[in-house]
C-alpha cells in the first residue's frame, strides 16, 4: 500500500507528523506532496523521506490513497482521496461542506460523525470513518522537555495564551485588544498568537500590543504553546478543544456555538473575573463530556486507527460507494487555476 500526503499549508504539518511517524514505524511506504510554503518549514525528519513539489512526479508514484488535511485536493492524482480535516472547528458549517474532492472523511468523534452520516445519505459517494483528528497524538506526545527554558519563561509566571479564530464572522481580536493590558497582571505572561490566515489589519493591531508581560509568537505550530500556557483565551476556534486535550482550562469570548465548553463571556469587561474563575476551577466531568463529543479518542493510538482502517479498506475495496462523485467542474477549475497562476502552492 501507498500513500500519499498532500500538505498545502504549514499547519497542516503537526496533522501529518504523527501519520508518517506510525507509518515508518510500520513500514509503509509513503510519500510527500508538499507546497512551495511547506517546504520552507519542512521538519528535519521529512528530509530523507520521498518528497514532492510537482504533480507528474506525485502522480508517478501511483499512491493508493491521498491523505489531505486541507478542503481541497488534486483531483488529477491517482489514488482514493481521503479527508483528514485542518482543524476540531466542527461548529463551524465550512467543517461540513461537501466539496466533492474526497472519497473518505475520517471524522474526530460522534458529534462530527452524526453530521456527516447525514451528508452521507444525501449525496452517497463517500465513506464515513470516525478514527479521531490525528493532530491529538501529536499533541499528546510533544516532547515538553525544556520549554520554558526554549522560550525564556519564567517558572513564576502564569501564562495565558490568546489564540483568536482568523474569520471576520467569529474572530474575538477586534474587540478583544484593546482591553488586553488593562487585564493582566503582573505576575501573568500573556502569549498572543494569531492565525498565519488573519487579515492584515488584525494582526497590526495585535502587533501594537507591546509590553513586558505580552509576546507575540510567531509560529506554524501551536503546539508547544499549548503545553506552555495555564489558560487559554480564544472563541469559536478549533484550537478549544486542541487545548482541551490537555485537561487545562479555557475563557471563550462570543463563542457560536456550544458555549458550555469552556466559560463563555459576551463583554470585554468579564474577562478578568472568567480568568480568575477558570483558573480555581479543576478540569470536570463537563469538560470531559464536551471533549468527547468532538474527538473522544485521547489513547495516542489515532494515527495506528486511521491508518490500519485504510488498509483494511485497501484489501477489501468493494466497502467503498459505488456512487460516482458528481463534475465539480467549477472546484476543479480552481485546482487548476492555482497550478496554473500560483505556481508551488497547493489548492
Amino acid at each position: 500500500m501507498r500513500l500519499l500526503f498532500y500538505i498545502a499549508k504549514q499547519y497542516s504539518v503537526p496533522i501529518i507528523l504523527p501519520l508518517t511517524r506510525y507509518c515508518r514505524s510500520q513500514q509503509i511506504g509513503f510519500a510527500l506532496y508538499v507546497s512551495r510554503k511547506v517546504l520552507d518549514i519542512l521538519p528535519a525528519e521529512w528530509e530523507q523521506e520521498r518528497l514532492f513539489t510537482e504533480r507528474h512526479e506525485a502522480t508517478a508514484f501511483q499512491p493508493d490513497f491521498v491523505l489531505c488535511p486541507g478542503n481541497f485536493v488534486d483531483f488529477r492524482l491517482p489514488g482514493i482521496k481521503v479527508q483528514l480535516f485542518h482543524g476540531l472547528g466542527v461548529e463551524k458549517e465550512s467543517h461540513y461542506k461537501i466539496r466533492h474532492f474526497f472519497d473518505i472523511y475520517c471524522t474526530s468523534g460522534p458529534y462530527v460523525t452524526a453530521r456527516f452520516r447525514d451528508l452521507q445519505a444525501k449525496y452517497k459517494h463517500f465513506l464515513i470513518e470516525e478514527t479521531g483528528w490525528p493532530k491529538v497524538d501529536y499533541i499528546l506526545h510533544y516532547d515538553t522537555a525544556g520549554l520554558k527554558e526554549k522560550y525564556g519563561i519564567s517558572d513564576d509566571k502564569t501564562i495565558i495564551l490568546y489564540a483568536p479564530t482568523f474569520s471576520r464572522k467569529m474572530e474575538s481580536a477586534t474587540e478583544l485588544l484593546p482591553h488586553l493590558k488593562n487585564v493582566a497582571n503582573a505576575d501573568e505572561l500573556w502569549i498572543l498568537k494569531f492565525h498565519e490566515l488573519m487579515d492584515r489589519e488584525t494582526v497590526a493591531a495585535i502587533n501594537a500590543v507591546s509590553s513586558d508581560n505580552f509576546r507575540i509568537i510567531r509560529t506554524h505550530d501551536i503546539t508547544p504553546l499549548l503545553h506552555l500556557a495555564d489558560l487559554l483565551i480564544s472563541d469559536t476556534s478549533s484550537v478549544v478543544y486542541e487545548f482541551m486535550v490537555l485537561k487545562k482550562p479555557v475563557v471563550t469570548y462570543k463563542t457560536q456555538s456550544r458555549p458550555e465548553k469552556a466559560i463563555n463571556i459576551t463583554q470585554p469587561e468579564q474577562l478578568r473575573a472568567a480568568i480568575d474563575r477558570a483558573l480555581s476551577e479543576p478540569w470536570n466531568e463537563r469538560n470531559r463530556r464536551q471533549l468527547a463529543e468532538i474527538n473522544p479518542y485521547l489513547d495516542g493510538n489515532i494515527s495506528k486507527r486511521l491508518i490500519d482502517r485504510l488498509i483494511e479498506i485497501h484489501h477489501n475495496p468493494d466497502c467503498l460507494p459505488k456512487s460516482k462523485k458528481p463534475l465539480n467542474l467549477y472546484r476543479k477549475l480552481q485546482v487548476i487555476y492555482h497550478e496554473i497562476f500560483r505556481k508551488g502552492y497547493l489548492r
